[in-house]
């Protein structure tokens, strides 16, 4: 039984230390880690008895990239959410397809425009062939995972897979995670206004009851991926696509024949309502030849060269503009400014040194950027990177 269940308390360690990355300067690491060991042991306690209960979440509207609804789970619940996945997703990673790119080590975005460049050039003889691309998008994705179906896949995948004594303690703690409802006690951040403009089928708030995950939560990433792995491999290996990558629920198919491609739309959409009450979003099927290129997740993929995406550009000149905001009415920002440029500014300047984006760096940040702030930072001949300026460091 559950309650007879231990756990080492150097695993609830190991969560809260990949918790806190990123985390350990807001309000609630900080507090957390005052009374560290107790508060560990605390949650050691609960996991181990069957008591834990989460405890509220913060809703908000964001806008970047898109504007989406999030529930920001309080930091013992996230230390909760890692401590369970590190477990779990061991067992989980055994059974993912290999091109199933989201919330993974050593994979991601990047990673999953770089497969499907590969699959381009594969299926075209490095451009010497017709090959099509097709990109399929399921409408309200989190909004509408059946949380029965979803914890049927994880109990049976994990009793199937683990073999540990403690194995009914971490589905216990699974089911209490999964099938609890934020909605019931979150607190709201910012004006209720701002889901005026939210889509239903993208707020938990609207979702019909016994489906829909947070989005925010590790938790949900991970169950995601799970939800979906019968589909990978019903692509993969019942209907033998070679060519096949997704990231959540943004999926591609490349193959030589166009017509056989246009067939398999209603094949998907009838499998994904079947077995997993989802739909394809209908203003969201790209049926083209590779060379027109292809916009996914954050890039535009054109033969030999990728090009980063309308949004992310967009997003990139609002970052700008929001620095030279500040810059307005002083020239000497204080420390947390100063971080926050540098953070946000070498953030974008990473992700675009993956694309084919020289002149565009060089031209936002040369030409766009205020002047002031090259009185604070320099930046690299390659424009990938800002540095404080070793004076202001003495």
């Amino acid at each position: 039984m559950v309650e007879e269940q231990t756990i080492p308390l150097a695993d609830l360690f190991k969560a809260y230390y990949s918790c806190r990355k990123n985390k350990r300067n807001t309000i609630n690491a900080l507090a957390f880690e005052l009374n560290l060991e107790e508060n560990l042991i605390a949650l050691k306690t609960e996991i181990e008895s069957g008591s834990y209960k989460p405890s509220s979440s913060i809703a908000f509207v964001v806008d970047k990239p898109v504007k989406r609804e999030i529930f920001a789970a309080s930091f013992r619940d996230r230390v909760v959410h890692h401590f369970l996945i590190q477990k779990m997703n061991a067992v989980f990673e055994q059974y993912f397809v290999y091109d199933s790119y989201a919330c993974r080590k050593g994979k991601g975005t990047h990673f999953g425009i770089a497969r499907v460049d590969g699959f381009i050039r594969k299926c075209s003889k490095n451009y010497t062939q017709d090959c099509y691309v097709l990109k399929l998008d399921i409408k309200g994705f989190f909004m509408h995972i059946n949380k029965a179906i979803l914890y049927t896949k994880i109990k049976t995948l994990f009793t199937e897979k683990y073999k540990g004594a403690d194995k009914e303690l971490y589905l216990n703690l699974c089911k209490t995670i999964l099938f609890n409802e934020p909605v019931n006690n979150a607190i709201i951040k910012g004006r209720l206004s701002n889901w005026d403009a939210l889509p239903k089928d993208k707020s938990l708030f609207a979702a019909k009851r016994g489906y829909g995950l947070p989005i925010g939560n590790l938790t949900s990433q991970v169950f995601a991926n799970v939800y979906m792995s019968s589909f990978d491999h019903f692509i993969k290996h019942q209907l033998g696509i070679k060519y096949y990558g997704r990231y959540v629920d943004d999926f591609i198919l490349v193959h030589s024949n166009k017509a056989y491609l246009k067939g398999l739309i209603p094949v998907i959409a009838s499998f994904l309502k079947k077995e997993l009450h989802l739909k394809l979003h209908p203003k969201k099927i790209y049926l083209q030849h590779y060379s027109k290129g292809i916009s996914y997740i954050g890039g535009f993929i054109k033969p030999n060269r990728n090009y980063v995406s309308k949004r992310t550009k967009g997003n990139f000149y609002d970052a700008i503009h929001y620095q030279n905001k500040l810059l307005e009415h002083t020239i000497n920002p204080n420390n947390a400014e100063k971080q926050l440029f540098l953070s946000s500014m070498n953030s974008y300047l990473g992700i675009l040194g993956h694309y084919t984006s020289y002149k565009l760096r060089k031209l936002y940040v040369s030409e766009r950027l205020s002047k002031k702030w090259l009185t604070h930072f320099s930046v690299n001949n390659s424009f990938t990177k800002f540095n404080k300026l070793k004076a202001l460091n003495a």
